[in-house]
């Protein structure tokens, strides 16, 4: 598994607190190597969530994010090879792509995350896609393996192979609500509308504010007439605080996401354990987190 793991190549689109604690926890694991992009010049916003990045701005002044972060990484483990990718996320091309056995996108339009979803299938190669978001204290990560076959263990008994199959990003956000379980967590409704509005706005992610709510509101109504699915079931108070949260990220929320996709991207390198299929869900108000696999796998 380690063999496995020094030779895999991580590219991270997007450098926030959440990707940060994933970086930092695959770079110290041992990871082949990590690039990084993200052209944004470092604000004093990055200063609250993102802790690689150090409260002095004749460090950071001028600087990308990806930047200033890639030379705090490479203290953390000198074997790991870590280095900025410039350039734009929602125009990486296929032959970049192929550089790459994991993609990690954060904080991108939903455009930008089908976009690279699509190009990452469509690769001879297998190339794993995750995408993780923080909204202050509500997490959201998605997984595409693709096929992908691990061994679980079983109790007493010798490890046994499994094959997943997962959906892409499109397939998975594009089922009818009507057709999810009744347990299916409100974050990913609220999640969804979130998207749509952003989306149909023309608004970068986290480019909210409470003052959106009543167009959010009319977005949610027609969601759910469309989808035949109760309003209630997406609470206005939730939305209401994703609305808020803007781009903030509460740092405990981000070391929890990112330890958890640590752990799940060393799995799937490594082809040991159950992966995460292929949502889930984190809520600092009730301290739980929820898995949910969408579309729900047939029972047999």
């Amino acid at each position: 598994a380690r063999n496995r793991l020094s030779k895999a190549h991580v590219l991270v689109c997007g450098v926030n607190g959440t990707t940060i604690e994933f970086c930092k926890n695959i770079v110290l694991a041992g990871v082949g190597s990590l690039s990084l992009m993200d052209d944004h010049i470092v604000t004093e916003d990055d200063l609250n969530s993102n802790f690689l990045i150090p409260h002095d701005e004749s460090v950071y002044g001028g600087k990308s994010r990806a930047e200033v972060c890639c030379e705090s990484l490479k203290d953390f483990n000198p074997m790991v090879r870590v280095a900025v990718a410039k350039g734009d996320p929602s125009l990486i091309d296929g032959t970049f792509i192929d550089r790459f056995d994991i993609i990690v996108v954060s904080r991108a339009s939903l455009k930008t995350k089908l976009f690279i979803n699509d190009n990452c299938r469509k690769r001879s190669k297998h190339i794993a896609f995750y995408s993780v978001d923080c909204k202050d204290s509500c997490g959201e990560i998605f997984v595409d393996l693709q096929n992908h076959s691990y061994l679980q263990k079983k109790p007493g008994g010798e490890p046994e192979q499994q094959e997943l199959k997962y959906p892409s990003l499109q397939e998975a956000i594009s089922v009818p609500w009507k057709d999810l379980s009744k347990k299916t967590t409100k974050l990913y409704y609220a999640m969804r509308v979130l998207e749509s509005y952003e989306s149909s706005e023309g608004r970068d992610p986290g480019e909210t504010s409470l003052s959106d709510l009543p167009a959010v509101l009319a977005l949610r109504k027609d969601m759910c007439d469309r989808m035949s699915l109760d309003e209630s079931r997406i609470p206005t108070s939730l939305l209401e605080r994703l609305l808020a949260a803007g781009k903030k990220e509460h740092p405990p929320v981000c070391a929890i996401l990112g330890g958890i996709l640590g752990q799940e991207v060393i799995k799937s390198i490594s082809c040991k354990g159950d992966p995460i299929k292929n949502f889930f869900y984190f809520d600092d108000a009730d301290g739980k987190g929820a898995m949910e696999d969408i579309p729900p796998t047939p029972e047999d």
